[in-house]
């Protein structure tokens, strides 16, 4: 059974759960999201690993931090492993969390096995995402969470599977839609200021993996592409009917892909 846990991070009640036993496994999750957003990955991978599945400051359970950035999450991140007694460990972040986690990687690299980019990339934003941002920023000052949630997450979603999947669409609105403006303004502004940590790839002595959606509008394929030549070690994989969210869209796929990954980091960890 999944244990709910929670520490204190600067003053702020953050929460987490631990399911399964073995090698731990940490996965981030990312902006407009909660740990939840794992649930098809969760009851797989934790019949083989120890899964630690935080709730980032201001999402599901997490009181939002004052000053979050990337690097202050990669922080929370480290207490929680802290907490846990974990040493060494692999780290899946699936967006903002893939953020998150090179910001770890870069201050921390000793307490990485391996770590893997689920629909994210180590590029800065470019000029033209940092006004998408800022208008977004600008709509939920006006508008509020929810219309900004209802707008957003299906774009999140391949135009297939935006049809095929409705139902688990408006689900995730629904269930994501009581973010308070603050957090989701705090996200998009530490995004924004985020520098390049591509020299993050070049420089990780350990595995890398990268999970590609072929229809990601939020991170495009070919840029993708273009960084997965960078890491010492690559593992790559492309999900054919996915937008930005093949965790949901192509689950057994997804699933198949990190156990393969986390196989494979076992045996590294092991030689």
């Amino acid at each position: 059974m999944p244990h709910q846990k929670q520490t204190l991070f600067r003053g702020k009640k953050i929460c987490y759960t631990v399911a399964g036993e073995g090698q731990p496994v940490l996965l981030v999750h990312g902006f407009t999201e909660d740990s939840d957003v794992w649930k098809y990955q969760r009851n797989e991978l934790s019949r083989h690993y120890r899964l630690i599945l935080p709730d980032l400051p201001g999402s599901g359970g997490s009181e939002l931090t004052d000053g979050f950035s990337m690097e202050l999450a990669a922080e929370c991140l480290l207490q929680i492993l802290d907490e846990e007694k974990i040493g060494r460990t692999v780290v899946i972040g699936h967006s903002m969390g893939g953020y998150i986690t090179l910001a770890l990687a870069e201050k921390y690299p000793q307490r990485l096995l391996a770590f893997g980019l689920c629909h994210s990339t180590a590029y800065a934003d470019s000029e033209e995402k940092k006004a998408n941002r800022q208008r977004g920023i600008d709509f939920i000052r006006t508008h509020g969470s929810y219309d900004f949630i209802k707008q957003s997450i299906p774009n999140l979603f391949s135009p297939e599977s935006r049809i095929s999947m409705d139902d688990a669409v408006k689900g995730m609105i629904e269930q994501y839609s009581n973010f308070s403006p603050d957090t989701l303004i705090a996200c998009q502004q530490a995004m924004m200021q985020r520098p390049d940590r591509t020299p993050v790839l070049k420089s990780f002595a350990g595995p890398v993996l990268f999970i590609i959606g072929k229809y990601d509008s939020a991170v495009p394929y070919e840029q993708s592409l273009q960084q997965c030549h960078l890491p010492q070690m690559a593992y790559i994989h492309l999900l054919e009917r996915s937008g930005h969210m093949g965790m949901w869209e192509e689950k057994d796929k997804t699933n198949s892909v990190l156990l393969s990954f986390l196989k494979d980091t076992v045996v590294i960890d092991t030689e």
